[in-house]
């Protein structure tokens, strides 16, 4: 009876639809198309954010855009990624990706407002621009949502990273994102980088490769671990520095 009534709900609610678009004005129309269209995105994404809780991310939209800018481009489009546990990962990788991404993850919930000032007063003097967004923020936006710098991609961003931090743990959100975030070219996750760039499984890189592999995380399409440059080393050997300096306080393995 219950699996009859669930087969019969989508066929329900366009019933329903329909009925209330019925004779109509326009504009009356417009704002019902808008109300479920509303709902519909408010409890798809709630649902997606409770599945990926517990469900591996077999793939996301940057790894889709990545392959078809490469493929247009007239390059052979590589997709390298393998998703495994946090405990199959180096102990080390998180820290080193707190270190050089986001010191406060641990604390904050989803948004380090200290972090944001300090970038908003460095834009004002320095041509450099300073972004200040979490890790949280980066796993939200690498997972749902697309490259970009406009106004509704960051206000989705800000949703998202409301709902991961909602329904998931610390330990969860850095699962994600080593599992999703580039490393390179068609480079994704802490596997896939480890066996491309060292020639071993995640969880045998030392603590000096893991924090090389945060160290290009700022733009890992301009900055390369099979090649680093001064740059690259000089944020290496800050990173290693800054995880002496943390101690084991940072190890996601003393996290629930």
């Amino acid at each position: 009876m219950m699996l009859t009534r669930i087969r019969q709900l989508p066929g329900g609610l366009w019933h329903s639809f329909c009925q209330q678009l019925r004779d109509k004005p326009r504009w009356k129309q417009a704002l019902i198309i808008l109300i479920w269209s509303g709902g519909a995105f408010l409890v798809s994404s709630i649902l997606s954010t409770l599945a990926f809780a517990v469900l591996p991310v077999p793939i996301t939209p940057l790894m889709v855009i990545r392959s078809v800018e490469q493929w247009s481009d007239g390059e052979k489009a590589v997709l390298k990624k393998d998703w495994v546990p946090l405990d199959e990962i180096s102990r080390h990788l998180a820290p080193a990706v707190i270190c050089a991404e986001d010191q406060n993850f641990l604390l904050h919930w989803g948004f380090d407002f200290g972090a944001i000032q300090k970038a908003i007063e460095h834009n004002k003097r320095s041509k450099r621009t300073r972004g200040a967004s979490t890790i949280s923020q980066q796993t939200a936006k690498n997972l749902f949502l697309w490259p970009g710098r406009s106004w509704i991609r960051k206000g989705l961003e800000l949703y998202f990273t409301g709902l991961i931090e909602l329904f998931w743990t610390k330990r969860r959100i850095m699962t994600v994102y080593l599992n999703i975030v580039e490393f390179g070219p068609g480079i994704y996750g802490a596997e896939a980088a480890a066996q491309h760039y060292f020639r071993k499984p995640a969880n045998k890189i030392t603590k000096e490769q893991c924090a090389l592999l945060a160290s290009v995380l700022p733009n890992p399409r301009k900055y390369s671990v099979s090649r680093p440059g001064p740059y690259v080393r000089r944020r290496q050997a800050w990173v290693l520095r800054q995880m002496r300096m943390h101690g084991p306080g940072i190890y996601m393995d003393r996290t629930p």
